[in-house]
């Protein structure tokens, strides 16, 4: 076995410490990039989410009736049908 002297000892010693301690650093530096990451991810489908569901609320004002007859009385000239216009079929076929 070869005979290492104190100095050689002591140098080895520090370059293995500051080579585990750059690699501490440099896997906790990979960690907080990793949860900024994810931090942006849970920011952007937050907002996804908010925009479907502001959405999904302008569909159901849009398609209420509410909103449509005024719509098709204005557009297309159509008008709550009374009783005296109503015409029901019945589901029986004629041979």
């Amino acid at each position: 076995m070869i005979e290492l002297g104190p100095f050689l000892r002591a140098a080895l010693a520090l370059v293995a410490l500051v080579a585990s301690l750059w690699g501490v650093t440099w896997r906790q530096s990979r960690a907080l990039e990793a949860m900024s990451e994810l931090d942006d991810t849970r920011r952007q489908t937050s907002l996804a989410e908010a925009e479907r569901v502001d959405l999904e609320r302008s569909i159901q004002v849009l398609e209420s009736r509410a909103r449509v007859v005024p719509e098709a009385r204005e557009r297309l000239g159509m008008h709550i049908a009374a009783s005296t216009e109503l015409v029901i079929l019945s589901g029986e076929t004629k041979p």
